[in-house]
């Protein structure tokens, strides 16, 4: 068993009850602090960790980290790129530093101090430099409801689909934290009963639940990585709200897909949380019909069990739950995901981030999108301030949660916010 996951271990941190961060989860972040200075950190209760003091202190020698500066750089990229076996003892050696009977930092005022920061005293910051996003399409339920919408209800899902786990390079320069509000974006549109398209703000401004996972490991051009072999290349997760201008979109997708309709803001929750954190939440996947090509195929328990909650909030007013949905519906799991990108050569590296699509399950309660929820806005959805939502609206805030929970320990990862701003002129 991965040590820093021994559900007996209680910290000397106060930590509220239902907290996404008991010292089981030891997520990876990057915060600045109250000087401007930016610190890759973790995150127990509500206090973050700062991994460049702790270092300082010489808490982290010994754990095959070259250089330990790489904790004062503005993104984890280069912490991630020493490789599993220091991710995990890095995590360890945290876990064992900040147990409830380990006194080491604990009763040392000054070191306490330093390297302890309350998360009201620090603005958390995008975790990693995105060199690459591809965004996959994973999900059978969303997959479907879309092909009945849009194309034929009774061949829903294209002939590939099934085969292939469908995806395409997005724009990740336009990745941002939670926290960033996105503008509602302006583009060309065409409705049925028009002859030709107009321009102006999108109509149909629209949240996808996603998760997305962190490469941590490089290959060469012309390399590719065997099914079995991915988890080794996976960094974490991170919570992933892939915004959507549906009016656009329908526009411009054919023949080449995805363009402005989805490049003008993405968001992600601030915490990784590694693939050792969500261990106990292994579960069977579903099962895939017709059976895939060998290199597709794998086994043991690949998918995880993460609840998944989007919830909508109009300006000055309360949160409503519309989305409860879970990770364990992807029909093609991490691994096939990353095996499938890099089959043909592509080579990958360090902070490439890879979104899973719109993640909707088996109920009309279940579905990732306000596309689906309104069922293409035909069955508005009621808030409690008795209003309706078809899709969202100017100042709407969008906030979604993820969280995994077996054995009482909650492995969660925070927030992931994104409040709609009007278009600019």
């Amino acid at each position: 068993m991965i040590k820093a996951n021994d559900p007996k271990l209680e910290s000397w941190i106060e930590i509220s009850e239902g907290s996404d961060f008991p010292i089981q989860n030891i997520p990876f972040g990057v915060v600045e602090l109250r000087d401007g200075k930016l610190r890759c950190a973790t995150r127990i209760g509500n206090y973050i960790i700062d991994l460049y003091s702790l270092a300082g202190y010489g808490y982290l020698d010994g754990l095959g980290i070259d250089d330990l500066r790489v904790f004062k750089k503005p993104y984890l990229n280069d912490f991630i790129a020493n490789g599993r076996p220091a991710w995990r003892a890095v995590r360890d050696r945290i876990s064992y530093l900040f147990e409830k009977n380990n006194s080491h930092i604990r009763d040392n005022i000054e070191e306490k101090s330093n390297i302890l920061k309350h998360i009201l005293d620090v603005k958390v910051k995008m975790p990693v430099k995105v060199g690459d996003y591809t965004d996959f399409y994973s999900s059978i339920e969303h997959a479907t409801n879309v092909g009945r919408m849009f194309r034929d209800p009774d061949n829903a899902l294209l002939p590939n689909w099934k085969h292939i786990p469908v995806g395409y390079h997005g724009r990740s320069s336009s990745i941002v934290v939670s926290g960033t509000d996105i503008h509602r974006p302006k583009g060309q549109t065409k409705s049925n009963d028009a002859k030709v398209p107009s321009f102006g703000p999108s109509k149909l401004f629209d949240f996808e639940l996603e998760m997305a996972f962190i490469t941590g490991k490089e290959t060469q051009l012309g390399e590719h990585i065997k099914v079995e072999e991915a988890e080794d290349h996976i960094f974490g997760m991170v919570l992933f709200n892939d915004l959507s201008a549906r009016d656009i979109q329908k526009w411009e997708y054919v023949p080449l897909g995805p363009f402005l309709g989805k490049n003008f803001g993405s968001v992600i929750s601030p915490w990784i949380v590694t693939l050792d954190a969500l261990e106990p939440f292994r579960i069977k996947g579903p099962k895939q019909k017709p059976e895939v090509l060998p290199y597709l195929q794998y086994e043991g328990n690949k998918s995880f069990d993460i609840n998944l909650e989007v919830y909508l909030q109009p300006k000055n007013g309360e949160k409503n739950l519309i989305c409860q949905s879970n990770h364990k519906y992807l029909y093609w799991n991490m691994s096939q995901q990353l095996a499938h990108q890099s089959v043909n050569g592509c080579n990958i590296k360090v902070g490439d981030m890879y979104g899973s699509g719109t993640i909707s399950g088996p109920t009309p309660n279940s579905y990732g999108s306000m596309l689906e929820l309104s069922w293409k806005g035909t069955k508005p959805i009621k808030l409690s301030d008795g209003s309706e939502r078809k899709f969202a609206l100017d100042n709407d805030t969008m906030i979604m949660k993820a969280y995994a929970e077996k054995d009482g320990i909650k492995i969660g990862f925070g927030e992931c916010i994104t409040k709609v701003l009007p278009a600019t002129e």
